[in-house]
């Protein structure tokens, strides 16, 4: 057994003095302040009866409590899980039985789950409870391998899966990516992600931490906000939306972003032509990195060289890819090894299985290809996700709860492109005869089934789905129609 070595990393380093995090009102946090608040929530954790490896789950609003918490729980040697704020309390109550926490955090804004939570005898605190004032804890010893955080993932089957995350894949891609784009303690990152999947809260956060960096911290992506804060700032991170919305405001000029040095672009596909546009309108060419819930990143374009538009980049040190059974062209199922691969699924041996070939490398189910050059080409992907403003949304969960509709015969969803959001959830819908459910009735009914990321923006009422000669039914014909 080691020390914590992820906590010492990512807060054992820097002045007390320096500036962590700054909100939208102004209100700052130095990184003295950081570790105090962590180490009383760390001794509140354990004073709750939180001990090492018992997931503790959280679903609050966007604050810099959220940070405090993640970092508090991982310093208690617990285990992180964040929660999407849009789940509903049917969604966390399959989150309650499959992760069996010690604790779930809720804040005013998810308090739905509450009842939940008590019908299944799980204890409830705020934030304010557990960053209030009191004895600190020192952070727990924790080995390379032991779990940081679960972070959960949808399934083709319609179950969320919840990919484990140890102490080594989060420490490993923070010192990678934050060597790769050149973070340092004079960086100042706008931060308007949210903090429930790995993009904001592991690979933005991760990163400004170990680099000692600061970072204002928004509530949200709201475009006023970021021409209001981007003049301070040096870097930032966001999903594909982010940059098309920019593109749309003229406020966004090479003038008014000269001082900027690093644009980073995840979690959805970036369009070419977005990279193109945007990088004569401002002078900056985007990086886009590719990554992914188990694997953390993987691959990043170069911090000095050719950024490539429509390829995610070069593998990350330490990283290794290849192309599984390529076709003619080269094209072929990604597969990843390397420190930052998740050690599988939680409670879920059978996923874990499937997801790993018999020598040890993670398949990915993008499929892609690799130039000569070593520049990797996502081309699509081997299932039916779709991406929506950068939430992974996997059609069947959708499907599951349409086709229990009163009226409903069956259902098929799917991605449809759209120039905002990168695609948007589409439905086509078969009813029974006779039935009258409409399209407003069909998305009012799920409303409280699903979070709002995945409800269709877009619903078909079609006599009969699209079907090949093995009855397989045809989402390319859905998508070519609309």
């Amino acid at each position: 057994m080691t020390d914590n070595r992820l906590i010492a990393a990512l807060l054992g380093h820097q002045p007390d003095t320096a500036r962590f995090l700054v909100t939208a009102d102004g209100t700052e946090m130095s990184y003295g302040a950081l570790r105090d608040r962590v180490a009383r929530t760390t001794g509140h954790l354990r004073a709750a009866g939180v001990a090492a490896g018992d997931r503790v789950l959280c679903q609050i609003a966007k604050s810099p409590d959220g940070l405090v918490l993640y970092l508090a729980t991982v310093a208690a040697g617990a285990v992180f899980v964040p929660l999407n704020t849009g789940y509903t309390g049917s969604e966390i109550d399959y989150f309650l039985g499959d992760a069996d926490p010690a604790l779930l955090i809720l804040d005013s804004s998810t308090q739905d789950a509450r009842a939940v939570a008590e019908a299944r005898g799980v204890r409830v605190a705020t934030p304010a409870e557990l960053t209030a004032q009191g004895p600190k804890a020192e952070a727990v010893a924790r080995g390379p391998d032991d779990l940081a955080a679960i972070l959960y993932t949808s399934g083709t089957t319609g179950r969320s899966k919840g990919a484990m995350l140890t102490h080594d894949n989060l420490l490993s891609n923070a010192e990678a990516l934050t060597e790769l784009w050149r973070f340092t303690k004079d960086d100042t990152l706008l931060h308007a992600l949210p903090i429930f999947h790995t993009h904001g809260l592991f690979v933005a956060t991760n990163i400004v931490l170990m680099a000692g960096a600061d970072m204002i911290f928004l509530p949200g992506f709201d475009i006023d906000a970021l021409a209001r804060h981007m003049p301070v700032c040096t870097a930032m991170m966001g999903v594909p939306t982010f940059y098309t919305r920019m593109l749309s405001d003229p406020r966004f000029t090479r003038e008014a972003l000269a001082h900027m040095r690093l644009f980073v672009s995840g979690s959805a596909p970036l369009l070419a032509e977005a990279h193109a546009e945007f990088e004569a309108r401002t002078g900056h060419a985007i990086l886009e990195r590719y990554g992914m819930t188990e694997t953390n990143m993987i691959t990043s374009n170069p911090y000095d060289g050719d950024r490539r538009a429509g390829t995610v980049g070069h593998p990350l040190p330490g990283v290794e890819i290849r192309i599984s059974a390529p076709d003619d062209q080269g094209i072929g199922v990604v597969e990843v090894k390397g420190p930052n691969v998740t050690p599988g699924y939680w409670q879920n041996a059978e996923k874990t299985a499937e997801s790993f070939t018999a020598d040890g490398w993670f398949i990915t189910g993008d499929l892609g290809q690799v130039s000569d050059d070593g520049y990797l080409t996502i081309v699509g992907r081997e299932k039916d996700l779709v991406i929506s403003g950068g939430f992974n949304i996997y059609p069947k969960e959708v499907e599951v709860e349409i086709d229990a509709l009163p009226g409903v015969v069956e259902s098929a969803v799917y991605g449809l492109p759209d120039p905002d959001m990168g695609e948007i959830v589409a439905a086509a819908v078969v009813l029974e005869p006779g039935a009258v459910l409409e399209e407003a009735g069909i998305v009012a009914a799920l409303s409280d089934k699903l979070a709002r990321f995945k409800i269709p923006r877009r619903v078909r009422l079609l006599p009969e789905l699209p079907r090949n000669t093995m009855g397989k039914v045809q989402k390319a014909q859905l998508r070519s129609e609309g």
